[in-house]
């Protein structure tokens, strides 16, 4: 599968903007500017979302809503990789927990973002109902 390019524009500054083909998101110190680990967890959150989203509806299974948090910790020393992640998935009056759950655990293994970086970090995932 081929992935889509994006352009990044910068100041001379830590101020810029990426650009894809379906839109921009401001980064760097700005008003509403991301930073680099911002954006590393979200692009982890959407591919986590849509690769779960996939294998509930392939299952049918519904739910009203969710909510991703996604945090970790770095590494201390020269190279301050993540040492630790954690996904926290809140799921709204859920049709079936135990098949919700599964399908969140698959959609972690599924998850081409989180397969590279579990690499160097330990990966953790909670999954919370409410009804």
């Amino acid at each position: 599968m081929a992935v889509d390019n994006i352009t990044l524009n910068f100041t001379n500054e830590f101020v810029g903007e990426v650009i894809s083909p379906r839109g921009k998101v401001l980064i760097g110190e700005q008003d509403y500017g991301m930073a680099p680990y911002h954006l590393l967890f979200g692009a982890l959150g959407s591919c986590f979302y849509s690769t779960f989203l996939s294998i509930a509806n392939k299952k049918r299974l519904t739910f009203d809503s969710a909510s991703i948090e996604i945090s970790g910790v770095k590494r201390t020393g020269e190279m301050p990789t993540l040492e630790s992640v954690l996904i926290h998935m809140t799921i709204k009056n859920p049709s079936n927990e135990v098949g919700l759950t599964r399908s969140a655990e698959l959609g972690t293994k599924f998850c081409s973002i989180h397969e590279t970086i579990s690499k160097v970090a330990s990966m953790k995932l909670e999954v919370v109902f409410i009804k």
